[in-house]
């Protein structure tokens, strides 16, 4: 399955914060939305970061007050990892793996155009290994 099945099941939302964005920002957008990351772009609207919730518990260590005096620049990391509508769910779960990574931003054209999360890797799956036993026990029942 591919990552554009994802995103046309659950849509290409993503939530976006510029680089001054302040940290008490980040933090409210996490939980009013529930969701474990925010996309990091550049007046142009171009990805350059990520903030994810492990970000901001790197940042409070060893300085919780002082890490709301921070902006998403601060604390994002700057080296992100993305997939194309074309990547495979298996190449999503190696990338994940690999980089110890929960979010992919999904960049078609140079654009952001959404966001697959390892809960939606997990969820697809489930659905495609469900789907597949169903056929299975269709196909047995109809050989019988």
């Amino acid at each position: 399955m591919a990552v554009a099945h994802i995103l046309r099941q659950k849509g290409s939302a993503v939530f976006t914060v510029e680089l001054e964005a302040p940290v008490q920002t980040i933090v409210n957008m996490l939980a009013t939305h529930r969701i474990g990351a925010v996309v990091v772009v550049d007046p142009l609207g171009n990805l350059v970061g990520i903030v994810s919730e492990r970000d901001v518990v790197r940042a409070m260590a060893g300085d919780v007050s002082g890490v709301f005096t921070k902006t998403a620049n601060d604390i994002m990391t700057a080296r992100v990892r993305t997939c194309t509508p074309s990547d495979s769910e298996a190449d999503l779960m190696q990338v994940m793996t690999e980089n110890r990574i929960r979010h992919l931003p999904v960049v078609a054209n140079g654009r952001l155009a959404g966001m697959v999360s390892i809960g939606d890797v997990v969820k697809f799956r489930i659905e495609a290994v469900e789907r597949e036993a169903d056929h299975m026990k269709s196909y047995i029942a109809s050989a019988g």
